[in-house]
């Protein structure tokens, strides 16, 4: 197994969480062990743990805190390199971009509420908004 900072050979396994790490799909290698062992990835169709080995050709499902991915392993690597590199490693699907475009579309869309601070009493000028709010809605 190749040291910490050195470049992986093609015939060398790779552990799932050191190269979800390396791909840049999470910020630190617990991390995306957490999100494995959460059932947040699946590797061709199958819930994965953090030792598995990814394959070239491999379908991955990601599910990260902001979007959800379904990519192709093109490439192989332990060491976390800049992004340009890292969007070298997989291939992200048809259906998983339009799907992602979608969603996207449908949170810009949806109505944002601007709710004030509501922890503890509320203020006098919030009291005020709303009583003026109740008012309003009685008529």
């Amino acid at each position: 197994m190749p040291g910490k900072g050195k470049a992986v050979a093609a015939d060398d396994p790779v552990r799932l969480d050191k190269w979800l790490w390396a791909a840049r799909f999470f910020k630190t290698r617990s991390l995306a062990a957490e999100a494995i062992g959460a059932g947040h990835v699946h590797v061709n169709g199958d819930r994965a743990k953090p030792s598995r080995h990814p394959a070239v050709g491999d379908l991955l499902r990601i599910r990260t805190s902001a979007e959800e991915f379904e990519i192709t392993v093109l490439a192989l690597s332990a060491m976390r390199g800049p992004a340009s590199v890292a969007q070298q490693l997989y291939g992200e699907t048809e259906a998983s971009i339009a799907a992602r475009a979608r969603r996207r579309e449908e949170n810009s869309l949806a109505p944002v509420f601007d709710l004030p601070e509501s922890r503890g009493r509320p203020t006098k000028k919030w009291r005020r908004q709303l009583h003026l709010f109740e008012r309003k809605q009685g008529d």
